[in-house]
């Protein structure tokens, strides 16, 4: 992984202009990230990076000029493999919490949400009010930082934010179409009331 001090100074090699604030916070999101997804990777557990950073992840490769930063690390495993997760992440500086209905890991000593990481499942619904579940794990391999990622494809992301559809997930999506990513193919793998929403959402930037 590239550190933030490498960035740093391969930017000023570049001479390019750098958000100290923006870059800091992103690494240390995706720094620990890549610690919980190197351990699952070790021990073959499928997931997948979900929510505002796969958004992130998907944007900065599509047109970095649209990239919005976010608070969280969220993860999609299996119900069936939560056990095996717990036992595998606390090997690595990691403890589970589960607190007001949410799932977590939570990195080191700190009870900073910062060095959280949410977990959801696949094939559930996050909200018992949401109208559909979560889609299977079927990622897509990215890279950010300098190192492999597995990621939610963007049409199972589109279909999670539209199903969500609070104000950050709003946001998130008219990041993802201002980048370019919500092709005609992908608007095609929505169902009709998903595509009314996603309407919706253009009419009211």
């Amino acid at each position: 992984m590239v550190t933030f001090e490498q960035f740093l100074a391969d930017a000023a090699t570049k001479g390019e202009a750098v958000n100290i604030l923006f870059e800091e916070w992103l690494f240390g999101l995706v720094g620990i990230m890549h610690k919980i997804t190197g351990a699952l990777a070790t021990e073959a557990i499928p997931y997948e990076v979900v929510g505002g950073l796969a958004v992130l992840i998907h944007v900065e490769e599509a047109n970095p000029e649209h990239t919005t930063l976010t608070r969280d690390v969220d993860l999609m495993i299996r119900r069936a493999d939560l056990e095996r997760l717990k036992e595998m992440a606390y090997l690595h500086g990691f403890r589970f919490r589960h607190e007001a209905g949410v799932d977590m890991l939570v990195y080191g000593e700190t009870d900073s949400a910062r060095n959280a990481v949410h977990l959801v499942f696949s094939g559930e619904k996050v909200r018992p009010h949401y109208d559909s579940p979560t889609p299977a794990i079927n990622p897509v391999p990215k890279m950010i930082l300098g190192q492999d990622v597995m990621v939610i494809p963007v049409v199972d992301l589109l279909k999670m934010k539209l199903t969500s559809n609070r104000d950050k997930d709003r946001v998130h999506i008219r990041a993802m179409d201002a980048a370019g990513l919500l092709t005609a193919a992908v608007e095609r793998e929505l169902t009709g009331n998903q595509q009314a929403r996603l309407q919706q959402i253009r009419e009211t930037e």
